[in-house]
């Protein structure tokens, strides 16, 4: 891929982000949990609160990438910042760099001054680490690799390149936790225009066949979850917050914006609900070649 190719999807990339994380910090802080998790949580109780299943999937990722060993952990796609505390305040992670395209959330994590953490408004295309990384994580930045329009060709490539980064920026026995929205029994074309147009523009779902194509001889997967119900939940808690906060929500963003994340909520938990779309949670080894591969040195 040219670095002029790259450029373009970056710069599409980060438009798209913008539009919908600059919204407001102050309007995602009325329905969102308290550490700001702008992701699908893990459920494992009807007795569950959001706060409570938010947490246990931090703690998902954070234990694949075996974070409790790690000394420096990029996170891709880093929101606002709960992965980044996590792992410096309890796992004792001493380099933790967060990759975000919104400006807003950057400010944000700057502003918390966590220990360790550096924040980068910086597509993961253009990032040059100068040096590797015990454990990677990205939730919920995947879906916004590829663009719509792009071939089954072209978005792989994207997705390979992805792959390909990841696996050169991790030193030996590091791992990847990736987190991402997928195509289940939708087509492209029968996805919801409201959503491709007026929420998430110029982002495009994978599907499962195309992620394990595109990360094939760069790294084996080593567990796959579909937390598609999970998903649908989570958008519901989000629903009913908003809702109950919804005179509040007026105030900050104005009452079109607020409908239209009401109405897209609606429309996510729907979708996972009926399997048209689903949510994998991948956890990955990388393949090195050689044979001497396993004693090479760190780069750090």
């Amino acid at each position: 891929m040219t670095a002029s190719v790259d450029s373009a999807r970056a710069s599409a990339a980060a438009a798209a982000v913008r539009h919908h994380y600059d919204v407001g910090n102050a309007f995602y802080r009325l329905w969102l949990d308290p550490s700001l998790v702008y992701s699908c949580a893990m459920r494992e109780s009807p007795d569950d609160t959001l706060e409570v299943a938010q947490e246990r999937k931090l703690r998902f990722h954070r234990d694949a990438i075996r974070a409790d060993r790690a000394q420096s952990v990029l996170d891709i796609g880093c929101g606002w910042g709960a992965v980044l505390d996590q792992v410096t305040r309890i796992d004792g992670v001493a380099r933790a760099i967060g990759l975000t395209l919104s400006e807003e959330q950057a400010a944000f994590v700057r502003s918390r001054r966590y220990p360790g953490v550096t924040v980068r408004t910086e597509n993961w295309m253009q990032y040059e680490p100068d040096a590797r990384f015990d454990g990677i994580i990205s939730i919920g930045a995947f879906e916004h690799f590829a663009r719509p329009g792009d071939s089954t060709a072209e978005r792989i490539a994207v997705y390979r390149e992805f792959f390909t980064r990841c696996r050169d920026w991790l030193d030996n026995g590091g791992a990847l936790s990736l987190q991402t929205i997928a195509y289940a029994n939708m087509s492209r074309e029968n996805a919801s225009r409201f959503i491709q147009e007026e929420i998430f523009p110029e982002a495009e779902l994978p599907t499962l066949a195309e992620i394990a194509t595109a990360a094939e001889g760069i790294f084996e997967i080593r567990t796959v979850l579909n937390g598609r119900l999970d998903y649908a939940w989570t958008c519901e808690q989000w629903a009913r917050r908003l809702r109950e906060h919804r005179d509040e929500a007026i105030d900050v963003v104005g009452s079109d914006v607020v409908a239209r994340y009401q109405r897209y909520l609606k429309l996510s938990a729907l979708g996972f609900r009926m399997g048209k779309i689903c949510l994998y949670r991948i956890i990955l080894d990388p393949l090195r070649t050689g044979f001497f591969a396993g004693r090479a040195g760190s780069g750090t």
